[in-house]
């Protein structure tokens, strides 16, 4: 699981080769998606700014970064003085990202459907940045991420946003689907292959409902726009220029 988007369409019945290949398969598609990262739109100007401007003063923290990817979240913490670790589902992924940071993070293999190898308490800040939306059920996940942080710690969250997501669901075939947790397929571009991907969308309480039941706080939410030096050309047409857009929701969660 790594952060995301690219050139993202929601199909409704997948052909060709992306309907034959593994579903959420980084592995097959870590270095072109890494590259596309470092510049996109997404990541580059939304999601990563977005992140850090809530991060705040980590300097001293220790963080840990769920669903790392190859490590530009990562890299950008441990510059403004946090120490950081990390973990991924994919192998590409996880060498992407030693190769950046160097031997010094603790980056390990895990999923976050799973229990997670580091002991209770262990980080001031968890950061979950487009990683939650791949899991249908996020009990466990949220209660593991919780084990992990100190009392008073914080989980920052950035997921696709359900109305945008229903935005699309509308488009498509004129119902809303927001109050519901359900699943969905979108087909990128990478690297000039099509790739399949698999998500959950859910409404914002529930959302909330989850949050409070792991026992966290909702200190802040955030739907922040585009950093101010984003390139006009990396806006998709029908933005309409730089412009405030909603595509991913951000949470600062307080943990008891």
């Amino acid at each position: 699981m790594s952060d995301e988007h690219y050139s993202r369409r929601m199909p409704t019945a997948p052909e060709g080769p992306a309907a034959e290949a593994r579903v959420n398969d980084y592995d097959s598609f870590a270095e072109a998606y890494t590259a596309d990262n470092e510049t996109s739109l997404w990541n580059a100007y939304y999601t990563r700014p977005a992140v850090i401007k809530l991060a705040g003063d980590v300097a001293g923290r220790k963080i840990l970064d769920a669903g790392c990817g190859a490590g530009p979240l990562a890299a950008m913490l441990r510059e403004r003085g946090a120490i950081v670790a990390g973990f991924d589902s994919s192998a590409k992924m996880l060498e992407l990202a030693r190769k950046r940071l160097g031997p010094e993070p603790d980056l390990q293999m895990a999923d976050l459907g799973g229990p997670l190898p580091y002991p209770d308490g262990a980080f001031d800040d968890v950061i979950a940045a487009l990683v939650l939306h791949y899991l249908e059920d996020w009990t466990g996940p949220l209660a593991e991420l919780r084990r992990v942080l100190k009392r008073g710690g914080r989980l920052i969250v950035a997921v696709d946003h359900p109305f945008a997501i229903d935005t699309v669901q509308m488009q498509r075939t004129g119902e809303s689907a927001y109050f519901e947790t359900r699943s969905h397929d979108e087909e990128w571009t990478v690297g000039g292959r099509s790739v399949l991907m698999n998500f959950w969308t859910r409404p914002l309480h529930a959302m909330s409902d989850a949050f409070a039941a792991a026992g966290f706080r909702i200190a802040v939410i955030s739907e922040p726009p585009p950093a101010p030096d984003t390139p006009v050309e990396l806006f998709p047409p029908e933005f309409g220029g730089r412009k405030p857009f909603l595509c991913f929701v951000f949470f600062v969660l307080e943990a008891s």
